[in-house]
């Protein structure tokens, strides 16, 4: 949606009617993934593409239609032996279109409001009712604090909307979710489009061992766009690293002093080696990470603050490391270490203990005021 954002904006401030098409399921091979989007107004422009030409004229069509009539309709479109060229997906996949109509009322204004904080640069993810036991395009709009509108079904659906919309809000990831009639997860009576407006959190991994090379994998696995860095050519590979999004070889302080950091990433520091924590460590507590975490023992981490604080690093620094990195598991092989270090990690952003939930008392779901 982002790319015909001041599109919509205009047509929204013009009150010019308009039908917005969404890919919402994608199934094999697609030009275009879930979240892409065209709109068709009432006076027959088409803008965006859900498929790069293949569907465009089909969808127009149901558009001009579904402005004419007022409702939302869903439409699958794929290839078979008799329909091959006459949709155009000749790529052999199978696209699923959500398409509603926005006229003047309460949804284009709640459509606008979230425009609004897109357009702001302010996370919002918007959940669509794609099929099931409620609204067939019902939104509902949802950020880390709050929520408006409702998806048309039980309480309890808007609810457990909200907790996925929020998780998938921080990672930046954009799904398809599945519900009971009340909620309950992983049934197949309500499905639940969530489109999130928000940049995939980073994680940064330094230090090309093999603890790192389960990190990343369980790290794309989380949802994060995952950078492993380190300085050794003959360490920082693709083929030892295919689940990271990006691998680099440089000095990891280096790498890190100019590349974005936000208040959501999260560092992995796996070196422990002084002449790379160091100066790296260094670094990152110069940024507003949410997380970083240095691996090691503890006689390495009372060595590593020592050198750390003859460098000039406060207390207030040094209590934001998390040294030795990751939950008490008794974790032994790289996998488990690295799920230990996931679990630090969301505990972290949502607020949890880490204490087992069948031993602990109180919300097994916790909402923040901020979503690191």
């Amino acid at each position: 949606m982002r790319e015909i954002l001041p599109q919509l904006r205009e047509l929204i401030d013009s009150d010019t009617p308009f039908a917005l098409a969404t890919v919402v399921a994608v199934r094999g091979s697609a030009p275009r993934g879930p979240g892409a989007v065209m709109a068709v107004t009432a006076d027959g422009r088409v803008l965006g593409s859900i498929s790069g030409g293949c569907l465009e004229s089909a969808v127009y069509e149901e558009g001009l239609d579904s402005l004419a009539g007022g409702a939302p309709r869903i439409r699958t479109y794929g290839i078979s032996d008799d329909d091959a060229f006459a949709v155009g997906l000749t790529c052999g996949g199978v696209l699923s279109v959500l398409i509603v109509p926005y006229a003047a009322g309460p949804a284009r204004d709640a459509l606008s409001a979230a425009l609004g904080r897109v357009a702001a640069g302010a996370p919002v993810a918007v959940a669509t009712v794609t099929g099931g036991a409620a609204t067939l395009g019902a939104q509902r709009f949802v950020d880390a604090g709050d929520a408006s509108g409702t998806l048309g079904g039980h309480p309890w659906l808007d609810a457990a909307v909200d907790g996925d919309a929020r998780g998938l809000l921080a990672r930046g990831s954009t799904d398809q979710r599945h519900y009971g009639a009340r909620g309950q997860r992983r049934m197949d009576e309500v499905a639940v489009f969530v489109q999130s407006f928000n940049r995939r959190a980073r994680m940064l991994v330094f230090g090309a061992i093999d603890h790192a090379a389960a990190t990343a994998r369980m790290g794309a696995f989380l949802g994060y766009r995952v950078t492993v860095c380190d300085a050794r050519p003959a360490f920082a590979t693709r083929e030892r690293f295919p689940d990271a999004d990006e691998v680099v070889r440089a000095w990891p302080h280096e790498y890190l002093a100019g590349t974005e950091v936000d208040e959501r990433t999260v560092m992995c520091v796996l070196t422990h080696d002084p002449k790379f924590d160091v100066p790296l460590l260094l670094e990152a507590l110069r940024t507003p990470a949410a997380y970083i975490g240095v691996m090691g023992s503890r006689r390495t981490h009372e060595d590593r603050t020592a050198r750390l604080r003859a460098e000039g690093a406060d207390e207030a620094d040094l209590a934001r490391l998390a040294s030795p990195i990751g939950l008490d598991l008794g974790a032994r092989t790289p996998e488990e270490t690295a799920v230990s270090i996931a679990a630090e990690i969301v505990a972290l952003r949502w607020g949890g203990t880490g204490a087992r939930l069948c031993q602990a008392a109180g919300d097994i779901h916790r909402t923040p005021s901020v979503v690191p």
